[in-house]
């Protein structure tokens, strides 16, 4: 049946410029990924709390406003008013923020945190504006950048050292990564390409019910919302059990 979502995300907060700045920031999606940073501070061998502030502001700035107003640039999935300019200003003062946290942890902390500040910083403008042909918007990009990358950064920020607990957390992470993305790209696809949805479905004791758009959305977008508030309980259990 003909429908179109009357909000581009389940977390959209509607017009107005409030509400399209809170929803820019993806709200679900930006708590989901800084909790892999939780994370793996968590389960290093010590925790220290000024590094993971500071880490938590880096991420926060690179994938909470630079990725998502860089991601709002490229095609406008969110359709807000915001201007171009508003946007790339975002992305281009988020992400010189997040990069410059991330030298000062390399004077402070190690030299190793170098690799780790570059990758960052070049990831988040090849993924979201599909630069290169779009070579880099895939899902193993995404698992590993946003799954993968904040947990091991998280742990090795905090320890200085690569160690098992480090790597099975950001292998942990990436797993998950995947599982949102295969929830993420269908929801995407029906709130964003799907003009209707035709058919129905024949159950066994031969009655039928209508498919809908928002039929479809709904389990998607249920196990989306419940996965994100999942994780950041999840981190915040982990880091009250190590403070």
């Amino acid at each position: 049946m003909p429908a179109t979502p009357e909000r581009p995300a389940f977390y959209a907060l509607g017009r107005g410029r409030a509400g399209e700045a809170l929803t820019l920031l993806h709200p679900p999606y930006t708590i989901w990924h800084l909790s892999y940073f939780v994370m793996g501070a968590a389960v290093a061998p010590k925790l220290h709390p000024d590094r993971l502030l500071w880490g938590l502001a880096a991420f926060a700035l690179a994938v909470g406003v630079a990725a998502h107003a860089l991601d709002e640039l490229k095609d406008r999935p969110l359709r807000t008013s915001l201007s171009d300019r508003t946007l790339i200003c975002l992305a281009v003062a988020s992400l010189l923020g997040a990069v410059a946290i991330g030298v000062g942890g390399v004077l402070s902390v190690s030299l190793w945190l170098a690799p780790l500040v570059l990758a960052g910083g070049l990831l988040v403008p090849a993924y979201n504006l599909e630069l290169a042909g779009g070579r880099f918007h895939n899902d193993v990009s995404f698992a590993v950048g946003w799954g993968a990358f904040p947990a091991f950064t998280g742990y090795f920020v905090n320890s200085e050292t690569v160690a098992l607990p480090g790597l099975l957390i950001a292998v942990g992470c990436l797993a998950m990564s995947v599982a949102q993305r295969r929830l993420s790209s269908p929801a995407r696809e029906l709130r964003r390409r799907t003009l209707a949805v035709n058919g129905t479905r024949t159950l066994r004791d031969g009655s039928t019910e209508p498919l809908s758009l928002a039929g479809l959305l709904r389990p998607l977008d249920g196990a989306l919302a419940a996965l994100s508030l999942a994780m950041a309980i999840t981190a915040c259990a982990l880091l009250a059990a190590r403070l």
